[in-house]
């Protein structure tokens, strides 16, 4: 089967005329290139005479019900707008699916860094790494420490019993994406399904992806610019957003696509430990100690497990958004026996 090209996809002159009506200060040459990251929603750098903007769309094709909400991205990006998070500027949000087949938003192009490997090899120097790090967690506390309310985002999702909630969610998309049977998956899926902590009412914003190659660092300093990608994005628990943060510094350096810290000698980098991080961020938030931290970095797994799947069943039926998607579905038993392992220990 020929592989169809991204941009083609797009319908350039519509798409022109589009902008032209509907996103200001809009004229020149139009171009488009799509990003070569990104699994799950297409990501376009698309070119205006001297304006650069970001378009981010549905993947074209039969789509899981709740995936792929750029609606909901759109909305959170836009209600940050004034916050302490640093985000994207946003112009518009297309709903009319006529245009290029699905749904679309545009934003800004924020020109910054994005780091690949959590090791930062890039950087020159411990202190930098170790500052970078800071700004990790920093901005993490931040983010959870938003007022939905006055933001706007008080019905941007459900609150209370968020775990359940999720495991609920996922468990069924994991279930209708399911290719071959992994039983580490079911093993974990059973533990988690008995070991769920008690609601203890804490509500937050949470991003749902957070990690390093979803913030983009100045090119010039330590500081992160705009935190990225935010489909996961929804109100819950704000230790999921830790724990997931800790759980992919934990990934070895083979699985996915960019790079965690197993097995690398963290302190040799100026990179903390997951307990220094972890207190970084209590400090920052104004938490205690954490119980039941197994379970929130079990949670983790599996949710990565579960959109790993998802991609990989998308790859299958030919409408993954990047050519690296099967290799994505290679990670998911890998990442239910880590889980596995990790419970186990306990």
């Amino acid at each position: 089967m020929s592989k169809v090209d991204p941009v083609k996809q797009l319908n350039l002159e519509e798409l022109k005329r589009y902008f032209r009506a509907n996103v200001a200060d809009f004229s020149g040459k139009f171009s488009a290139e799509k990003f070569s990251g990104g699994q799950s929603n297409p990501t376009f750098k698309i070119s205006a005479g001297e304006n650069t903007y970001v378009l981010r769309r549905q993947p074209p094709g039969k789509l899981l019900k709740s995936a792929h909400a750029v609606d909901r991205e759109y909305k959170v990006i836009n209600a940050l707008q004034n916050s302490k998070v640093p985000v994207a500027k946003v112009f518009h949000l297309c709903e009319d699916t006529s245009v290029i087949g699905s749904m679309f938003y545009v934003m800004e192009y924020v020109d910054g860094a994005v780091y690949w490997n959590s090791s930062l090899p890039e950087i020159d120097s411990n202190a930098k790494r170790n500052a970078m790090y800071q700004q990790m967690s920093q901005v993490l506390a931040d983010l959870h420490a938003v007022d939905v309310d006055a933001v706007g985002l008080s019905d941007y999702g459900r609150p209370g019993n968020y775990f359940e909630r999720q495991l609920s969610r996922w468990t069924k998309q994991y279930m209708l994406s399911e290719i071959n049977p992994i039983p580490d998956m079911n093993k974990l899926i059973h533990w988690l399904e008995q070991n769920i902590p008690a609601d203890d009412g804490r509500v937050s914003l949470v991003h749902g992806d957070y990690r390093l190659d979803n913030l983009m660092f100045s090119k010039t300093s330590e500081n992160i610019i705009a935190v990225l990608d935010w489909e996961l994005s929804t109100l819950g628990h704000p230790l999921a957003d830790l724990a997931y943060q800790c759980m992919q510094l934990r990934l070895p350096a083979h699985i996915g696509h960019s790079s965690g810290l197993g097995g690398v000698d963290r302190h040799s980098l100026g990179i903390p430990s997951e307990a220094e991080f972890v207190a970084w961020y209590c400090q920052r938030a104004g938490l205690g100690s954490i119980d039941n931290w197994s379970f929130y970095l079990a949670f983790s797994f599996f949710r990565l497990a579960a959109i790993a799947q998802g991609v990989a069943k998308r790859a299958q039926e030919g409408n993954a958004s990047s050519e690296q998607a099967s290799k994505v579905g290679a990670m998911v038993p890998p990442l239910a026996r880590m889980a596995v392992n990790l419970i186990e220990e306990q």
